[in-house]
């Protein structure tokens, strides 16, 4: 049974989390910024009318306890690195006398990668992502909704036509965008859960999202309030609908996962390695569907769900994250039955429904609870 945290040890943790992502997002500046950077005070306050405050007087920053306890923990980070921005305009950068949002701190905020309208009545990066697309008039995504509902039925093949027909609609829409060379902009997202230790299955998945879903993943430091450290998720850079889907299909592989997992190892008695085997397998068997999918309509020339190269959406990447290295993880002793058998429950995987379906606060720092 997890341990109940009390309200004023989850405050005492997100004051504790808030200083270590303070600390831990300096490493984009360089050195001499860096240095300059003194930590300051962190409070939580009841606010209205904003989402965050940097006051010079008290050299204290200070975010909404609506935010820290409503909102995922990207979204409060979006909102501490615009705050931040604040501090290091006035402190490093000399903004002096000049207007809080002028020439300066837009500087700052491009040198700390921070959202420069994250402030005020802005609306939080989850609750953006949960508006319904019809509102926006988004037609592609609305289809697309359309198929993976058609993707529920009983029929087994019509399943499976409506999930290959929802595929082939994304790429036509992404190679479209390429091709026009049409404006886009990007955002970055969390997925999954931040951990200090993650199971291979989770780099299994942020893969085949990255081949499969037209977004780039990154795993980056971020805080686990059950731990009190700094530990690591995965981070997915893309357009809004692409981010949107990749979002809904790792959490709809995942919730698959343990539905499946909870059937097969009933009476078993296997342990998590196994589990891992096992989960990896759906992934690797969901992997190999998606990739005869695509090699069929290759012959028949249509679009295929393939990674494709995006100029712009690199740019993103490398000015969010300069500096990056690439880790190889090893596979050791792993249960080829046990996998076998995961493959060919990820080849009857379908996805559907719910596109974009997210609940408020899905990824909040702080699970359940209203």
């Amino acid at each position: 049974m997890k341990k109940t945290l009390r309200p004023e040890t989850i405050e005492y943790r997100i004051l504790q989390g808030l200083s270590l992502e303070w600390e831990t997002a300096l490493w984009v500046l360089d050195e001499s910024h860096r240095e300059r950077m003194r930590p300051p005070l962190f409070r939580l306050r009841d606010y209205r009318r904003t989402w965050g405050t940097w006051s010079v007087e008290r050299r204290e920053i200070s975010l909404g306890r609506d935010l820290v306890l409503r909102h995922s923990w990207d979204a409060v980070l979006e909102v501490l690195l615009h705050e931040m921005a604040h501090q290091f305009a006035e402190e490093v950068l000399g903004a002096g006398e000049e207007p809080p949002h002028g020439p300066v701190f837009q500087r700052a905020c491009h040198l700390l990668r921070a959202n420069p309208r994250a402030s005020g009545g802005f609306t939080p990066l989850d609750d953006r992502l949960a508006r319904d697309p019809q509102a926006e008039d988004d037609r592609t995504v609305r289809r697309v909704r359309k198929l993976m509902a058609l993707a529920e039925s009983p029929n087994r093949n019509e399943a499976e036509v409506s999930m290959a027909k929802a595929h082939e609609l994304i790429a036509r829409y992404n190679i479209r965008s390429l091709e026009q060379d049409e404006k886009r902009d990007f955002l970055s997202i969390f997925v999954g859960k931040p951990a200090l230790r993650h199971p291979r299955e989770d780099y299994a998945l942020a893969n085949l999202l990255q081949e499969f879903y037209f977004v780039q993943g990154i795993w980056v430091p971020a805080y686990v309030l059950e731990k009190g450290k700094m530990g690591r998720v995965l981070e997915i850079s893309g357009t809004e609908q692409n981010v949107r889907l990749a979002s809904y299909v790792h959490d709809f592989v995942c919730r698959f996962i343990e539905a499946e997992w909870r059937t097969y190892n009933d009476g078993k008695g296997l342990n998590r390695s196994r589990k891992s085997d096992y989960a990896a397998g759906i992934i690797e068997g969901f992997r190999s569907k998606l990739a005869s999918q695509n090699t069929r309509k290759r012959a028949r020339g249509g679009k295929a769900l393939i990674k494709l190269q995006d100029p712009l959406l690199d740019r993103y990447v490398a000015y969010r994250y300069p500096r990056t290295v690439t880790e190889r993880r090893a596979l050791s002793g792993r249960d080829e039955k046990v996998a076998s058998d995961g493959r060919e429950a990820g080849r009857r995987l379908v996805l559907h429904q719910g596109i974009t379906e997210r609940r408020r606060g899905r990824r909040r720092l702080i699970q359940g609870g209203s």
